[in-house]
């Protein structure tokens, strides 16, 4: 008998190299995922070499750029004739000016400590950034309702900036020091009670969890007044008729025997007034191919709704406070007749200030409307249906990118002004419970309950310090504008 030894046969050979690969895999796999234990330890870590205490603290540093000349430099790329009516907006209290200066803000987080945690952030989560709207099913849905700044990073940038918010509101709103302190506790604890609960919860029910607002209501109505629940009502019975029909009857109107969108000059400018030149045959083709490729980037069942419906027309609409002199239109269509309308809001997307100001850490984009829709898909519990993006050449032959989601689609949000300090607690809460699932869902969970710890006051009371130092901090900046404008540094138009 020979004593030779034969080479392995090719089957064997895939065999045994299939099962080296796939221990090898197993073993990146659990590099990959850590351990509950893992996770929680890693936390600890970071709580560790960056203790909670140590966000109380704000100071402007000695080289914070000035946030006149930080808005001067985001109106470079905004429509001119929108600028001024954008400073008229952020003018009006020191709320306004908070809400558009996402940017100022996060330059300054930038210089306050974090965890390393990261997670997508909203990064401009402002409590007006929270709201109603309709889920496809159709529910509706509480949660975020803005990404335009959505971006990966440190997850107490948007706690802070929620925080923030709620304490220059309860200011507005003539709360007591101890009441917007008892404001903030209780939405901060709420953020880590509900990041503890996530942390103990299968991956499915993480991303299952969602805020709908009649469940909400029956949950409520006990802790609620009379009066309370009244308003509550009132909310919801309004976001439920806000719809594109709603939309048709306020904003359109027959024009030569068809419907169009009617000017409302600088709010509203249909595209027509814009390229008085363009014939509109011509104009109308070019939109609707721009529509089609948009729907390229939806999944095939939305693309195949999106296809029930005719392009009408498109205006540009000025929306919001710090969005105001990007280019954002509204794009009436209809499906089987007249009373079927649907209306699309195509927005641009730039750059995030999270990358801008706070250093580009992961998540790197080609296309900005991309990446807000990407991060609005992971942050919403549930999403529009047309929620899409798109690259187009503007009036002024740059080529720039747009993300598109319905315009209206029973929306709805807080009176702020309105709220006292019962309300605006318990509005917090909301918000943190919704702000944890939607962390919970893109970082590390485990990791950040660890960070936390459990039922410890330590953070809530350092954010609830911080806030009040950096709310003392947008007052100044607020004035400054005003002395700008005095100056002449700016132009601001007021009521518009």
């Amino acid at each position: 008998m020979s004593t030779t030894r034969t080479r392995p046969r090719p089957a064997a050979t895939a065999t045994r190299r299939a099962r080296t690969t796939s221990r090898d895999e197993r073993i990146a796999a659990r590099a990959a995922h850590p351990s509950p234990s893992e996770r929680e330890a890693a936390g600890q870590a970071a709580r560790a070499a960056v203790p909670p205490e140590w966000h109380a603290a704000f100071t402007a540093a000695p080289d914070r750029r000035d946030p006149v000349e930080v808005m001067i430099e985001q109106s470079v790329s905004r429509v001119p004739e929108l600028v001024p009516v954008r400073h008229g907006r952020m003018l009006v209290s020191p709320f306004a000016f908070f809400r558009g200066a996402a940017a100022v803000m996060a330059g300054d987080l930038a210089q306050t400590p974090d965890s390393g945690l990261e997670v997508q952030v909203c990064g401009d989560a402002h409590l007006v950034n929270f709201g109603l709207f309709a889920s496809p099913e159709r529910r509706l849905m509480f949660d975020l309702n803005d990404f335009d700044e959505t971006h990966p990073g440190p997850w107490e940038w948007d706690v802070k900036r929620l925080a923030a918010s709620l304490e220059i509101a309860g200011r507005q709103n003539g709360l007591s020091a101890k009441q917007r302190r008892g404001v903030q506790l209780a939405t901060v604890r709420r953020y880590q009670q509900a990041m503890t609960g996530f942390a103990g919860m299968r991956e499915l029910d993480v991303w299952y969890a969602r805020a709908d607002v009649e469940e909400l209501r029956e949950m409520m109505a006990g802790q609620l007044k009379k009066s309370q629940l009244a308003a509550l009502d009132k909310t919801i019975t309004k976001a439920h008729g806000r719809d594109s029909r709603r939309a048709l009857g306020r904003l359109c109107g027959e024009v030569d025997g068809h419907h169009r969108i009617l000017a409302d000059p600088p709010l509203i400018v249909p595209v027509s007034d814009l390229l008085p030149d363009q014939p509109r045959a011509f104009l109308d083709g070019e939109l609707r191919t721009l529509i089609a490729r948009y729907g390229s980037t939806l999944t095939a069942d939305r693309r195949a709704m999106l296809g029930s419906f005719d392009f009408v027309d498109l205006a540009r609409k000025v929306v919001g406070v710090g969005s105001v002199g990007t280019r954002c239109w509204i794009a009436l269509m209809f499906g089987r007749d007249g009373d079927d309308p649907l209306f699309l809001q195509i927005k641009e997307a730039q750059t995030s200030v999270v990358a801008d100001y706070g250093g580009v850490r992961t998540g790197h984009y080609n296309h900005q409307g991309e990446r807000v829709v990407r991060g609005q898909r992971l942050m919403q519990a549930t999403g529009d249906p047309f929620l899409g993006w798109e690259t187009a050449d503007g009036i002024d032959g740059q080529r720039r990118h747009f993300y598109v989601r319905q315009l209206a689609d029973w929306k709805g949000s807080v009176d702020v002004p309105k709220m006292v300090p019962a309300g605006l607690s318990m509005y917090g809460e909301l918000c943190g419970w919704t702000l944890a699932r939607a962390h919970a869902r893109t970082g590390d969970r485990i990791a950040i309950a660890a960070y936390l710890g459990g039922d410890d006051p330590a953070f809530a009371e350092a954010i609830a310090a911080f806030s009040a130092a950096y709310a003392d901090q947008n007052d100044k900046d607020h004035a400054a504008l005003e002395a700008a404008v005095r100056d002449g540094r700016l132009e601001a138009v007021s009521g518009v």
